[in-house]
């Protein structure tokens, strides 16, 4: 009896192996699974696995400590609409046209030296995104959150690739709620997210999560809140209310991964977390300059995660610029998809740096154009009005060059650089902070990333602002200087 026992067992052993293996072997097979999780509004310094003293981010940590880390992930545009322009597009912002929420023109009129080149609101229906690319190889697709990208008829995320759309905080996703239970529809973003994976496990899909938190108006869980106001304050962050909204989005983030494990999904799944771009005034991203809307790295860099267990080493980091429109020529390489007919892509595939097998990329520089002006100063910004002015911008290894159209159109342009404050140019290397402006010194350098960078402005048929404002006032910019640094005193 104990004999006969003893063989069903084994038996059964066996059968649950052979079961084993073909649903491994039936994974190896399938094109792998895309989950992106793409914060709003958060910040480099805003997560546990960069360094906040303050805000919490465990789930974020653990999937950190699973995947790899990227230190110098860029978004593709300083503010929310264009940086997710270039990612669903996998193109720069010359491209699309997508360049600001709104309009282009936004603040003083008459502090614009220049008539800002026009803003578009939406993706061209011509121009295909990664979900119709992913939708045309067989996989299943589902936005869950913020588009941010309609404005002509045929626009919505339905009619450019996504099978599923759902958002919770329609029609106004921005204004406060009182649903504690959901703040910002963390939670019911996440649940019908995790019902689109379940419903699709039996094929490939990309489910592209897309969070209103952490953007105002600021909302938490009121357990969270009161976990962050009886915490003792950090250093550099100290804002319970945002703690607690990070704390929450993180929660989310957890509950997502625990359905994707549930459903044995996570090994044929690339995660990715990253943000849309830099982290607003209410959290200093310290010792990064700028905000939110600027191309200073506190406008622009942000916290970006890779994981995808038996793919990606654990543990591991890497120092190579990336940024966000990488992602479409990435999926397309993992999924073993063709590229569609007549696409330009300007990122590049992230795949040998995941895999481990190169070290680098083969592209010598990113860049990023901004034709118009953003009102609002940032910490430690160039200018007492504008989060930026036009200004186009390429990080090339440790280097960081700005190049400012105002005084390069209308100050003398290359002839003048010496006195017209027409370029930046920061060592990002010993300088993350970009305080110590080396355009004056580092001239041969300066000279050779302006000459690559032209080279891909005219490459990109970017538009360059070159019309005078006829409502620029001199004087109103005098006075407002003289009255501002009488205020500072």
């Amino acid at each position: 009896m104990f004999l006969l026992s003893r063989l069903r067992l084994l038996c059964a052993l066996a059968g649950l192996g052979f079961v084993s293996a073909l649903a491994s072997a039936a994974s190896a097979a399938r094109p792998p699974n895309f989950l992106v999780i793409f914060a709003d509004d958060l910040g480099y310094k805003d997560t546990g696995f960069t360094g906040s003293d303050f805000y919490e981010t465990p789930h974020l940590d653990r999937l950190a400590a699973r995947g790899m880390v990227f230190n110098h992930a860029y978004a593709g545009a300083g503010n929310c609409a264009p940086s997710r322009a270039c990612l669903h597009s996998g193109q720069s912002s010359p491209r699309t046209g997508v360049y600001a929420v709104q309009t282009t023109d936004r603040g003083p009129k008459e502090l614009q030296r220049l008539v800002a080149i026009p803003n578009r609101e939406d993706l061209a229906l011509e121009n295909v995104t990664l979900a119709e690319a992913l939708k045309a190889a067989g996989y299943a697709t589902g936005l869950f959150g913020k588009w941010h990208l309609s404005g002509r008829p045929g626009t919505k995320p339905t009619q450019q690739g996504f099978d599923v759309y759902f958002d919770s905080r329609l029609p106004n996703p921005n204004a406060r709620r009182d649903e504690p239970a959901d703040p910002k529809g963390i939670f019911s973003l996440t649940r019908a997210a995790g019902d689109f994976i379940a419903a699709n496990r039996e094929k490939p899909f990309f489910a592209f999560v897309s969070h209103h938190a952490i953007h105002s108006a600021l909302e938490a869980r009121p357990a969270s809140l009161a976990k962050f106001e009886a915490k003792a304050k950090g250093n550099a962050h100290q804002n319970p209310l945002y703690a607690a909204c990070v704390y929450d989005l993180d929660a989310g983030v957890g509950q997502l991964l625990a359905r994707l494990d549930d459903l044995g999904l996570a090994e044929n799944t690339l995660v990715i977390f990253t943000s849309d771009n830099g982290g607003t005034g209410q959290s200093t991203q310290e010792p990064l300059r700028g905000n939110k809307g600027a191309y200073y790295e506190g406008g622009i860099r942000e916290p970006f995660v890779a994981a995808w267990p038996g793919r990606i080493r654990p543990g591991t980091t890497s120092d190579v610029p990336v940024i966000n429109l990488d992602l479409y020529p990435t999926f397309l390489a993992a999924a073993g998809a063709a590229l569609p007919a007549g696409k330009i892509l300007d990122g590049e595939s992230l795949l040998p740096l995941l895999t481990g097998t190169a070290p680098t990329l083969r592209r010598p520089s990113v860049f990023w154009h901004f034709p118009g002006y953003l009102d609002r100063p940032v910490t430690r910004g160039r200018d007492p009005v504008f989060r930026t002015r036009p200004v186009t911008v390429m990080r090339s290894g440790i280097w960081k060059l700005f190049l400012y159209h105002e005084e390069w159109q209308l100050d003398g342009g290359r002839a003048q650089l010496a006195t017209n404050r027409a370029v930046e140019l920061y060592r990002l290397s010993d300088d993350p902070g970009e305080r110590r402006d080396l355009a004056l010194v580092e001239t041969a350098r300066r000279d050779a990333l302006l000459d690559e960078m032209l080279v891909w402005l005219k490459a990109t048929d970017a538009k360059l602002p070159s019309v005078r404002n006829p409502a620029y006032q001199a004087d109103a910019s005098a006075t407002g200087k003289k009255k501002r640094r009488a205020e500072a005193k």
